[in-house]
């Protein structure tokens, strides 16, 4: 059980307590840059990356449900994984990941378009749809911010 709380927790920033999501999305962003630039092929390892994080967050979060309860507070992978669907085939531009990260924190908190809805999904699919939602939503923007070159 060590191995669940470990990883849904994010190695651990979900202990931090109140901003806890926010923090991990703004140590995935780092993280992000600090990968990234060091290898050739800019969307090979993001996209498997991503979609690592978010089989292993379903998994984890649907672990950690049975000793913390339905989407506690302690569970930010799920803000890791959505920040990582934000920032897919965006350029690497601290510019980018600040919108990114701005756009991404938007809508997991406040939850429009029908995200609010993916978080009565059962177990750790419910943890992790919403925040998956919410970074398409900002990828998708995000993604206009490039095309228009506004940054």
């Amino acid at each position: 059980m060590f191995f669940h709380k470990f990883l849904s927790t994010a190695l651990g920033i979900g202990y931090i307590g109140k901003g806890a999501g926010t923090y991990a999305a703004i140590a995935t962003c780092i993280c992000w840059h600090l990968f990234q630039s060091s290898y050739t092929n800019p969307y090979l390892w993001p996209v498997l990356f991503t979609m690592l994080i978010v089989m292993i967050g379903v998994m984890s979060a649907d672990r950690v449900e049975e000793i913390w309860g339905k989407d506690h507070n302690r569970v930010v992978i799920d803000e890791v994984a959505g920040m990582c669907i934000t920032l897919l085939f965006v350029p690497l531009k601290w510019e980018y990941t600040l919108i990114g990260l701005i756009l991404f924190r938007f809508f997991d908190i406040l939850k429009p378009l029908y995200i609010r809805k993916l978080e009565v999904l059962p177990g750790g699919w419910g943890v992790m749809a919403d925040d998956v939602l919410a970074g398409i939503y900002a990828n998708v923007i995000l993604q206009l911010v490039v095309a228009l070159e506004l940054f």
